[in-house]
């Protein structure tokens, strides 16, 4: 019996424990198993926001982005080596991303809480202006910390990854298909093409290394990060057209499908920023 309960502790130990003790970065079973979780967490969410009267709409995402930024930015806190453990080990993905997401709950639930109560008159800048606060407040003490090493890097990554968006949005649309014609997703877009344009930066320039399990073996594969672009734009493209095409019947698959999208933008977007913060700064 000890014997079995042993090899039940050296798996957890092995595949969700040590790495993020270690920072290693994911495996397989971890990967699936974050994937199950988020899916759930997902569906509770949406659940809540059903009960609160929260509209899943364009201001609704505006006012969270800044969010993405402050948990990404606070990753880098932790890539700095400026928090100590075991405080450092909630900075680490996966867990900051439920972190972060509890924040934002929190601070949403509050913050419609003051609304319906008409202490303040719209509760999305109130959101937002919390999650700006804490990404300036959070870039403060990285620039207090570290010094500014690679300054081309925000530009070139933005600039690139704005280029392309551009090029596939044009080809797409000559093509007759219009999934970037929305800003939801032609951001969702952009987004993932920003994480995959400082992937590129990092692995194929700075000598950084990749720590997703697919991405990892594609570009050792081909021995080079440039696969990320097409890597993004051949699972992207039709997951976002599968959404658009079959989750318009009535207005709660419609509320799915937003939220769905808006963990795909996390997943993009969050990366991506820290990706691009962190080689600013030669962390």
């Amino acid at each position: 019996m000890n014997s079995f309960i042993d090899k039940i502790w050296e798996f957890i130990q092995n595949y969700y424990i040590d790495p993020i003790i270690f920072d290693t970065g994911y495996n397989p079973v971890n990967t699936i198993t974050w994937a199950i979780l988020l899916g759930i967490f997902l569906f509770g969410v949406i659940r809540l926001f059903k009960r609160l009267n929260i509209s899943v709409d364009e201001r609704f995402i505006l006012s969270i982005i800044p969010f993405i930024l402050a948990g990404s930015s606070l990753r880098v806190v932790e890539d700095a080596g400026i928090f100590n453990a075991p405080v450092s080990y909630l900075l680490i993905t996966p867990i900051i991303y439920f972190l972060v997401f509890a924040i934002v709950i929190l601070t949403l639930v509050v913050s419609k809480w003051l609304y319906n109560k008409e202490f303040i008159k719209d509760y999305h800048i109130l959101v937002a202006s919390i999650g700006s606060f804490w990404f300036i407040f959070n870039v403060s003490i990285l620039l207090f910390f570290e010094n500014v090493v690679n300054l081309y890097v925000p530009f070139f990554v933005i600039g690139a990854t704005t280029l392309l968006v551009f090029i596939v949005y044009k080809i797409l649309k000559y093509s007759g298909l219009d999934i970037l014609s929305t800003k939801l997703n032609f951001t969702i877009m952009w987004a993932h093409l920003l994480d995959a344009s400082s992937t590129i930066v990092g692995i194929d320039l700075l000598g950084y290394h990749e720590k997703h399990v697919v991405p990892s073996y594609l570009i050792e594969l081909t021995n080079t990060a440039t696969v990320m672009y097409p890597l993004k734009i051949l699972i992207f493209i039709p997951v976002l057209y599968i959404l658009d095409s079959y989750f318009n019947e009535d207005k709660e698959s419609r509320n799915l499908k937003t939220f769905v999208k808006i963990v795909i933008l996390i997943l993009g977007l969050a990366p991506a920023c820290r990706n691009t913060i962190r080689m600013t700064l030669g962390i």
